[in-house]
């Protein structure tokens, strides 16, 4: 296994766009490998609940026996996605149980954490495999609440702190995705906050965030982003094609996607990608993910990588590539002018 201690970044920063590799190979699934979970127990989001952290005396040599057992099996599921021939995969921000709360290198088990770590970001490497992370919607970097922010800036970092401890370069290849997720004062005055701290993250938090665009018209469309955020900051655009339908800034997919991807320079661009889970449920909100695929996933012919958001998880993708589409009686309808 690695050493960890010697600090030398794995050369992951050659990822061009290259729109000779076939979508198939550019579709992943987040934190949760359904087949690992169910038959051999493998999972990465081994937490706690607040109270329990609060209220157990050895807090610490708990979370770090939990952080450890997720690590470990990073490192299985990274090797399960090349065996099956997955490329992308979402790392569950949970895999520290509330490491907001402590430093990572306070940990007994940081040693052996960091040796797997280091033993993920190079198989990762090894197989041309992309790794991203979406931490929630608690990390507001524009809130008006200074202790969130502060919050969020710390675990942003540890994000980052944690991509680097993998041997990963610091750029948006291995991307930390986020939304705005606030309006408070208006939409611009938010954005200019969310501008003003993202100065305070660390360099390797910088180099990695992305802004992903929202599902209610209220919020933040790819339009908005690109106008608010990244023309002052540079950050790149994360598109979401699910949201869109609901948050369109009055322009069509084709075009949203295309101006998201104009963000991301040289590296490919990150997608989102969902069916409504009306296709199975019809009278739920609109705006849920189905468990599987029924609709094409396309990359508007941009080179992007695409998330599937999908409740079936790798289930799902295997399904698509195997089988095409799912088949529904749900006719989807929305008006992107309306949104």
């Amino acid at each position: 296994m690695l050493n960890p201690s010697d600090g030398e970044l794995l050369n992951n920063h050659n990822h061009k766009i290259n729109m000779n590799t076939p979508i198939s190979q550019r579709i992943g699934y987040p934190c949760i490998n359904i087949t690992l979970q169910s038959t051999e127990g493998i999972y990465t989001n081994r937490q706690m609940i607040k109270r329990t952290f609060e209220a157990q005396k050895d807090t610490l040599d708990h979370c770090s026996n939990l952080a450890l057992a997720n690590v470990k099996d990073l490192v299985k599921i990274i090797q399960w996605n090349e065996r099956n021939g997955i490329k992308f995969f979402r790392i569950s921000s949970n895999m520290f149980p509330w490491m907001s709360e402590y430093e990572l290198s306070d940990l007994k088990d940081w040693k052996l954490i960091q040796a797997n770590l280091r033993l993920a970001g190079k198989l990762a490497t090894e197989y041309g495999q992309r790794l991203e992370f979406h931490p929630g919607p608690f990390n507001v970097l524009a809130s008006l609440n200074n202790f969130v922010v502060r919050k969020t800036i710390k675990e942003l970092n540890q994000h980052a702190q944690i991509f680097d401890e993998m041997g990963l370069e610091p750029s948006h290849w291995n991307q930390i995705n986020i939304h705005v997720n606030t309006t408070q004062g208006g939409k611009e005055e938010s954005a200019k906050r969310f501008c003003k701290n993202f100065q305070k993250l660390s360099d390797s938090a910088k180099a990695r965030l992305v802004v992903e665009n929202d599902d209610k018209p209220s919020q933040y469309s790819v339009v908005d982003l690109y106008e608010m955020v990244y023309k002052e900051i540079g950050v790149p655009i994360t598109f979401d094609s699910h949201h869109h339908k609901y948050c369109s800034g009055n322009i069509d997919h084709e075009t949203a996607a295309k101006l998201a991807a104009s963000t991301w320079g040289d590296i490919p661009a990150g997608f989102h990608f969902a069916s409504t889970i009306n296709h199975e449920s019809p009278n739920q909100m609109a705006r849920a993910h189905a468990e599987w695929i029924y609709d094409e996933v396309t990359d508007w012919g941009t080179g992007a990588w695409i998330m599937c958001e999908c409740k079936g998880k790798e289930l799902a993708i295997q399904s698509y590539l195997k089988e095409g589409v799912k088949q529904s009686e749900y006719v989807e309808t929305y008006d992107l002018l309306l949104s």
